[in-house]
């Protein structure tokens, strides 16, 4: 689990491939504080293994799955990615829960810049607009930020300086890709609705078979 909250931005230092995906070896520094083989660590978020620490480095493994369905098959050396360590018992929660587990990719359809702030506007799958309401949390490339507006797929999000500065959104460009994980709690939800959706349809089959319905 994170929380959205970006502690440092990493480069891609290689990109190989293997038997189970590709093999990412990342120039990082804050991160590397306490790290281990075995951790989790967020990339652009999403959700990887640990599986080598070095001293001005680590390496992250991820499947074919998860490259498939996120930005991580446009990785390449020299691309800056955003980084933040799994939450551990006792650290202080900022940002919303974030799983790491991406629902799909946008596509940055507009900037516009008002000094050092700007807004974003991310053209979402269709799927995923359901999930979406306007001052609800979203991650985007691992960020915890809040939906300012929303028409048909498009999304506003207002970033601030201190986001833009220290994370790859100031990096982006109109026509970027970027990771997406709606609300968890949005995603319950739903699951809830629609499992009483289905008690009720139950409940209302009965009844007709009684002969209640006419």
């Amino acid at each position: 689990m994170f929380t959205g909250l970006i502690e440092e931005l990493g480069t891609i230092k290689q990109v190989s491939v293997n038997a189970e995906g590709r093999l990412f070896e990342i120039t990082a520094d804050k991160v590397l504080d306490g790290l281990a083989v075995g951790d989790s660590v967020a990339v652009d978020g999403v959700c990887l293994s640990v599986v080598r620490v070095g001293k001005e480095g680590f390496a992250v493994q991820a499947v074919r799955d998860t490259i498939k369905c996120s930005t991580l098959q446009l990785f390449q050396a020299g691309t800056k990615v955003n980084l933040e360590r799994a939450l551990r018992s006792g650290d202080r929660l900022g940002g919303h829960f974030v799983q790491g587990h991406v629902d799909g990719v946008a596509v940055i359809s507009g900037i516009s810049r008002s000094g050092k702030a700007a807004t974003l506007i991310f053209d979402l799958p269709v799927d995923l607009m359901k999930y979406i309401i306007v001052k609800g949390s979203i991650a985007v490339n691992g960020i915890s930020l809040t939906v300012a507006e929303k028409s048909g797929t498009a999304v506003y999000i207002a970033v601030i300086p201190l986001t833009f500065r220290e994370t790859n959104l100031g990096l982006k460009k109109i026509g970027d890709q970027v990771n997406i994980e709606v609300d968890l709690m949005a995603k319950y939800i739903e699951q809830f609705l629609s499992r009483s959706d289905d008690r009720i349809r139950d409940i209302e089959k009965r009844i007709k078979s009684w002969g209640y319905d006419k």
